[in-house]
């Protein structure tokens, strides 16, 4: 398989498998306890994982080189999960509420992109924002 497409058909397997169990778990259960649970087997997963790094990193050394940025995954991580858990909870459609979330996510990050990482927009992605606005507008509409 092409190295190039492969993070992103893991990250598309993971979205879909994330949002069906996200719909799927039950109202009596409380949102942190499901987080809580969920990290736990994450947590589980990421530490087989350590034993699989290619360029021999030990945890400790990476655990040393961290900075804010991993604070902010994990909170940003935990909002987003509490946040599908209520949506879909409130009645959102499976259908919607990822793609209303993900475009408004990638258009807020436009402007940090531009600014923050120096990243530039061509007419092609220009034209896809146009696109993805007027989706936006039309799944937000009850």
């Amino acid at each position: 398989m092409n190295h190039y497409y492969f993070p992103i058909l893991m990250t598309i397997g993971g979205g879909v498998l994330y949002h069906v169990g996200q719909k799927a778990i039950p109202p009596t259960v409380h949102p942190f306890a499901a987080v809580i649970v969920a990290y736990s087997i994450g947590i589980l997963v990421c530490v087989a994982g350590l034993f699989f790094d290619p360029a021999g990193r030990s945890f400790a050394t990476s655990f040393k080189a961290m900075n804010w940025a991993v604070v902010g995954v994990g909170l940003g991580a935990v909002i987003i999960e509490i946040g599908f858990l209520l949506a879909y909870r409130h009645g959102w459609n499976i259908n919607a509420a990822s793609v209303v979330c993900n475009i408004s996510v990638a258009l807020l990050l436009i402007p940090i992109g531009l600014l923050a990482f120096k990243e530039h927009l061509s007419i092609r992605s220009a034209a896809g924002i146009g696109c993805c606005l007027i989706g936006l507008y039309l799944l937000s509409k009850k």
